[in-house]
């Protein structure tokens, strides 16, 4: 079961990951805080690109490197976390993407990320 779950975290994050750099780009900027762009020297599609890549890396170590996984495991889920602030600036900002279109459909997004950190852990043990 965790290795089923495994692949589908690393297929997922791949494709999310795809979809920063194509497709999604103007979306995924919806998410990046204004903080982040006013204190580094980057856009926000610099970030969204960076953090596609990122995804796409980690979503492909989780099958490639099979005796790191539980490491991996760790970095997805500090990953997870680290990208939470930019959640939530989508949820105060009341920033439409990805059909969260609503106030409603942005803070339940929110509850939804714990269960990625869980996901990236859980399937990740030996």
């Amino acid at each position: 079961m965790r290795t089923l779950a495994r692949w589908l975290l690393a297929a997922s994050m791949v494709f999310a990951g795809v979809s920063h750099l194509f497709w999604a780009r103007r979306e995924f900027q919806a998410q990046v805080p204004d903080l982040v762009t006013e204190v580094l020297p980057i856009d926000k599609d610099g970030v969204v690109v960076a953090s596609g890549a990122v995804e796409i890396m980690l979503g492909a170590a989780l099958v490639a490197l099979p005796r790191e996984r539980r490491r991996i495991g760790a970095l997805l889920a500090a990953f997870f976390v680290a990208v939470f602030p930019g959640n939530i600036a989508q949820a105060l900002g009341k920033r439409d993407g990805f059909g969260l279109d609503s106030d409603a459909a942005r803070y339940g997004r929110l509850l939804f990320q714990p269960v990625l950190v869980a996901w990236a852990l859980w399937s990740t043990r030996r």
